[in-house]
């Protein structure tokens, strides 16, 4: 007589974990039929990586059965020179958002609060739920911008981490420079803010502030960077932090062993050295921008001013179908179902495509 089997029991996982929202990459672009196709769903800068950051690239990958450099010297001395801070302000992880998790790791647990706008970068709810945090969301102003008051009244004694995400994505807005300090200064300085500026090098008006310089007497003050919009290593992911040291250490304390692989280590240095020729090629997005933003504007659409290298159109309940016409029309933009479409500055070709389908659309409803 054969035993009845005990029912299996799987291994028991934290309840945090439990309806975290899955990021939504963007989508590929597929022409049907041969036809051109553009993807303009996930900021990333269209032109190839520049000839002296592929060879440094393809020389480290030569030496790939090797670990790499885990405390990310070169790149670290580099980056310390190039902005003027302290090597030991500064803590590099796998793209921005690796180096936020970190962040929030150092910083909030169960019971704690992360505040942030939203709609804002969507891996600060899912991040922060990893934790075992408490997301507070703060809407953004009708123009889609950040509402810092109602940031500032949201902040209670539970409160470890803000992320104010300047320039703002997907709206690409960006808080400017007065009211910017304001919040910085009335913010309790235990409480951790973190300017996360991803987009930086695309901005043009002259009133929003470079983190860094803000940084610099605030001790409670934290800036994110990375080398995945402007400098065109997205597939590398290779971001940075630059903190007072016992941020930067907490930091470095959390971040994945060995996580930024050497090639994008030794890329990430190439970029900064070629960084003249790589600030042509962003000029060239921020005028593409500016056309692109005109022709919508000229077509009847309201375009909130971007300081990013996309634009965003506030579409509610049409968003998926105007997703659906760009596709059909060969470029793939990124819908948030029920709120708007965030399109990434391309090629011309692409941004052309794109004109058009929301031209056509315009007038079909």
């Amino acid at each position: 007589m054969s035993e009845t089997p005990l029912p299996q029991q799987g291994p028991r996982l934290r309840e945090a974990l439990r309806g975290i929202p899955a990021y939504k990459p963007g989508k590929p672009a597929q022409g049907a039929d041969g036809a051109p196709a553009y993807k303009l769903s996930s900021n990333e800068n269209p032109y190839p990586p520049l000839p002296g950051v592929l060879d440094a690239a393809v020389t480290a990958a030569d030496s790939f059965n090797r670990y790499p450099d885990m405390g990310c010297g070169a790149l670290i001395a580099e980056l310390a020179e190039h902005f003027g801070v302290p090597e030991a302000h500064i803590a590099t992880g796998t793209g921005s958002v690796g180096v936020a998790q970190s962040l929030i790791q150092a910083t909030a647990g169960p019971g704690d609060e992360v505040v942030y706008a939203w709609r804002s970068f969507e891996a600060y709810p899912i991040i922060t739920q990893i934790s075992g945090a408490t997301s507070v969301r703060v809407p953004l102003t009708d123009g889609d911008v950040h509402d810092l008051d109602a940031m500032l009244a949201a902040v209670t004694e539970r409160t470890r981490l803000i992320f104010v995400c300047n320039p703002n994505n997907p709206t690409g807005t960006a808080v400017r420079r007065a009211e910017l300090e304001r919040f910085l200064d009335a913010v309790p300085g235990d409480v951790l803010i973190v300017l996360d500026e991803a987009y930086r090098e695309f901005v043009r008006d002259a009133d929003v502030p470079d983190g860094i310089e803000l940084y610099r007497d605030r001790p409670n003050v934290c800036v994110l960077r990375t080398f995945s919009k402007a400098y065109g290593l997205a597939g590398l992911r290779v971001g940075f932090a630059i903190a007072h040291e016992p941020v930067a250490a907490a930091l470095r304390q959390t971040a994945v062993p060995f996580g930024v692989s050497q090639i994008a280590q030794d890329a990430a240095v190439a970029s900064l050295r070629a960084e003249d020729e790589l600030l042509v090629r962003v000029a060239g997005l921020v005028e593409e921008r500016g056309r692109v933003a005109g022709a919508l504007a000229a077509q009847g659409w309201t375009v909130p001013d971007s300081q990013a290298n996309f634009v965003w159109l506030r579409l509610g309940e049409r968003t998926m179908d105007f997703a659906a016409a760009c596709e059909a029309a060969g470029v793939v933009v990124r819908p948030f179902a029920g709120e708007g479409v965030r399109v990434t500055i391309g090629e011309t070709q692409a941004n052309d495509l794109f004109l058009q389908a929301a031209e056509l659309f315009r007038k079909q409803v």
